[in-house]
């Protein structure tokens, strides 16, 4: 058996390890970190554009090989493992929380309070966004107000998401542009967006993606990186005070067990992979809280109809947000969420038959086009605050195994009473805003749907000042082990209402210095 030694192993190779890695080099200069990825290490920046064409001309996946074929489970699971995580390709958008997720129960009764204040969490969100390279303007709502600018000037508003802006705001409600972790001017060694409309593989290097932290690290040699690398087990000393070992198997050596021995260990492995190996290991536990309360966000879309002229295809991804929504009235029925809007392209297509199914050629194709696109749409969506239960889980799967025998996660979310009970209302007072923006400019709303599943999903191991109730402390400390901290969003007590990489990030960082204090 190989073993390897570090002052800090890092078990996990996404956004949360790379923020980690890069802000542990900085805290102590010359600590040993070792950055230990199940993946691959995808450092291939120079073929993305090759594969971002071949991704629009034959609908290839334009991240080969950024997944383990028997790494997987039940639910809601991403299946992104490579040096970089699910952030090698995410839409790169950067919304904050507001301090009301943070003091659910002492404002509302509801769910939990987070173990941390919001001008703590705010300082870590401004060092996020300086970290990723957020580019942004600031809010209209005074409760929204920053302690630093943004980084960057806002991504500039197409001509279609400036219509949409004017007609939006006549209900009153205030918009502006969504922050993004993309360049509006050079920044970080890495270019200008050109506004490609293929954020999850960009071709420009524009958008951030871990693996630029990554190749940063292994260039000024601050960090060991070993990828293709799955940890199976931590291993507790006898007293269990403590963990002593990682133990797993390197696929890149047919299966070769290795051990990695460090004074401290950090599970930055996301929200699955985290739970996941706590369980296994059987380590962490003593609340019985490991891979409960598994939270995230819902949501409720639909498509509004207006007279605008609109040309669809003007950087799509770019979008409005509304933070109105967010603050809740103590005294009112408790609904939150964000409020998003896009161009939209729906109904307005070309086609070769019209709704009676006759074919239409030459100018018959134009005019049946034209007529349909005298008027515009627009996406809208709302994500909203939803509150897990204990049953809220991800447990083990005995019926699903990995090749080395390992059962692999099932995730069954739940949500507790009071979000059940208030579901209907929820539903109705979004179905109303997107009735109040439809009213302008003479709309109407075409369609509405609802989410089946918990975006940006978070939870397993949430923090708290209670062991009996929680898995670590505010920095991601484990309550039983002194040496291990679990970081990112697993460590989430609720899921938010909003966009959750950047609260992702601020944990993160926030725990960097504690777990330096460890070594």
């Amino acid at each position: 058996m190989m073993v390897y030694e570090s002052d800090v192993c890092i078990i996990g190779g996404g956004i949360s390890a790379a923020m980690l890695a890069q802000k542990l080099s900085e805290l102590k200069p010359g600590l040993a970190i070792t950055v230990v990825e199940a993946g691959v290490k995808i450092f291939d920046f120079d073929n993305r554009q090759k594969y971002r064409q071949r991704s629009l001309d034959y609908g290839e996946n334009a991240w080969p090989e950024d997944f383990i074929d028997d790494q997987a489970g039940a639910g809601i699971i991403s299946r992104t493992m490579a040096v970089g995580g699910s952030a090698l390709h995410w839409g790169g958008v950067t919304n904050r929380f507001s301090a009301e997720d943070l003091t659910l129960k002492s404002r509302y009764g509801l769910a939990v309070d987070w173990p941390l204040t919001w001008e703590d969490l705010e300082r870590h969100y401004c060092e996020a966004e300086r970290r990723l390279g957020v580019s942004g303007e600031p809010g209209p709502l005074a409760e929204d107000t920053r302690s630093e600018p943004y980084p960057m000037p806002p991504m500039p508003l197409s001509y279609n998401l400036a219509v949409l802006k004017a007609w939006a705001e006549k209900s009153g409600i205030p918009f502006q542009g969504t922050p993004q972790a993309k360049n509006t001017q050079p920044y970080d060694g890495r270019s200008v967006c050109l506004r490609c409309n293929t954020c999850e593989i960009c071709p420009t290097g524009a958008r951030y993606s871990p693996d630029f932290t990554f190749k940063q690290l292994l260039a000024a040699k601050k960090i060991t990186l070993h990828d293709q690398t799955l940890i199976r087990r931590l291993v507790a000393s006898p007293d269990r005070k403590r963990i002593v070992a990682a133990r797993g198997v390197s696929r890149a050596r047919s299966g070769e067990e290795v051990e990695y021995r460090a004074p401290t260990f950090v599970v930055a492995s996301g929200y699955a992979w985290s739970p996941h190996l706590l369980l296994l290991s059987d380590v962490a536990n003593s609340s019985g809280a490991v891979g409960k309360y598994m939270t995230g966000h819902a949501f409720i879309g639909g498509q509004i109809e207006l007279d605008a002229t609109l040309y669809p295809g003007m950087n799509e991804q770019h979008s409005l947000i509304s933070r109105k929504y967010f603050r809740c009235a103590a005294d009112a029925p408790f609904v939150r969420h964000d409020l998003r809007v896009w161009e939209s392209s729906a109904g307005r297509d070309p086609r070769l038959k019209d709704a009676a199914g006759r074919l239409l050629l030459g100018d018959a194709l134009l005019t049946d086009w034209r007529d349909r696109t005298k008027r515009g749409a627009a996406r809208v969506r709302a994500y909203y605050d939803v509150h897990p239960s204990a049953d809220s889980t991800l447990t083990l799967d005995p019926s699903k195994k990995n090749r080395w025998g390992d059962p692999l996660p099932a995730i069954r979310h739940a949500l507790d009473g009071p979000t059940q009970s208030r579901a209907a209302a929820t539903r109705a007072h979004i179905r109303g805003v997107f009735d109040v923006l439809a009213k302008a400019n003479n709309g109407r709303v075409l369609n509405v749907s609802e989410g089946n599943y918990l975006d940006h999903p978070a939870g397993g191991c949430r923090m708290g000042t209670d062991p009996a109730t929680s898995v670590c402390d505010s920095y991601g400390r484990t309550h039983d082990h002194a040496n291990l901290f679990v970081v990112g969003s697993p460590t989430l007590p609720t899921g938010g209402c909003t966009n959750a990489t950047l609260t992702f990030v601020a944990v993160t960082l926030r725990s960097a210095p504690a777990v330096v204090k460890t070594i």
